[in-house]
């Protein structure tokens, strides 16, 4: 029985490949800890597992100047040191990673005391904590064929992205429930990732009177995000607000006719796994690398994906206006885009990954 620690963390989206594989993992009756943050989002997913969860110390690397530029290396040397310590106490038979900075100073440990190593990237162009770790791989594994280009060759291997069963064996009609909405309109899901996305928020709330004349709409705002004046009163609803869908969300997509979400690589790979027409808004390059940019940009050139880019959410009537027919072109086109959507390639992506883990023991 294969001892394997997953580590990953920094957003839902390094968190929840990982409970699917966790699940196959303990189906097959592995060994399992997780190593993440003291402080994210990881540690609060996983305890609510019942997984054993390790602590280690870790730090970011920032590309504009902060001050704690300074400090996190310290918290990055810290972080490997508890990293070895807790290899040699537990005595793995491999790693797997899911990226964001958490996992740096597990995977060098693991590199160091010989231990196997395998990551996973998710966005078609891989970031640059995923890098990092790299070199200290022995398989990498991308959710995307574009993505092959830009890794060392002889180590990646094609398998998509871990998705959880519940998603996939969503049922409408319990959304439906879920939701109290009557089923009579199309039903409109708009999110913005595990974090929220305040323009997202803004945008859909200014234009919520026009929108709701098309859809039965569910916002997905994250946490500390609700906006109790827009509460609507008695069991059935047109406007449902949620901080977070957990357990329910399978079924809550499968109820969707629409979806506006942001370009995370592992949001959009559920909606392609899921065949749902959707509108992506990526976020732009201020606010991050431009990888949701690149991811976007890669499927709708394919024509699997609609995209508004950000810099026209304008908050003024102007991007009302662009908001709303955007959103009503993917459901005029749902049908097309929906054929499309067929031929993209979905694989087993949680055996595979599992049998190179565990070929790696």
């Amino acid at each position: 029985m294969p001892r394997v620690l997953f580590t990953g963390g920094g957003t839902a989206g390094h968190v929840t490949p990982n409970i699917a594989l966790l699940e196959a993992a303990i189906g097959k009756n592995w060994d399992v800890a997780y190593v993440g943050s003291t402080t994210g989002i990881e540690r609060e997913m996983i305890g609510a597992l019942g997984i054993p969860y390790y602590p280690v110390a870790s730090g970011k690397l920032r590309r504009y100047f902060s001050w704690q530029n300074f400090i996190d290396p310290f918290f990055i040397l810290w972080g490997m040191l508890q990293s070895v310590v807790l290899c040699l106490r537990l005595r793995p038979d491999a790693v797997f990673s899911k990226g964001g900075f958490v996992a740096v100073p597990i995977v060098v440990a693991a590199w160091l005391l010989r231990v196997p190593v395998i990551s996973h990237e998710s966005d078609v162009t891989p970031g640059l904590a995923n890098r990092l770790t790299y070199p200290f791989c022995r398989k990498i594994c991308v959710t995307f064929e574009a993505t092959v280009r830009y890794l060392p060759r002889g180590k990646v291997n094609v398998t998509g992205t871990p998705v959880r069963r519940s998603l996939v064996a969503g049922d409408a009609a319990a959304g439906l429930a879920f939701l109290g909405f009557s089923g009579e309109k199309p039903v409109l899901l708009v999110f913005g990732g595990s974090l929220g996305a305040a323009t997202i928020n803004n945008q859909t709330r200014r234009a919520l009177p026009v929108l709701l004349q098309e859809f039965d709409v569910v916002h997905v705002v994250g946490n500390g995000n609700l906006e109790t004046s827009m509460e609507q009163p008695g069991s059935v609803k047109r406007y449902v607000q949620k901080e977070f869908i957990g357990a329910q969300f399978g079924h809550v997509l499968a109820a969707a006719a629409v979806v506006v979400s942001r370009a995370g690589a592992n949001s959009l790979y559920e909606l392609l796994m899921t065949r749902k027409p959707h509108l992506l808004i990526p976020l732009g390059k201020a606010a991050s690398r431009g990888d949701q940019l690149d991811n976007a940009r890669v499927f709708a050139d394919l024509g699997f994906s609609r995209v508004l880019y950000e810099e026209a959410m304008t908050g003024d009537d102007k991007s009302d206006n662009i908001f709303v027919e955007s959103i009503k072109d993917v459901l005029v086109h749902s049908e097309e885009i929906t054929a499309r959507l067929q031929s993209f390639e979905i694989k087993d992506s949680v055996n595979l990954i599992i049998e190179l883990i565990q070929e790696s023991v």
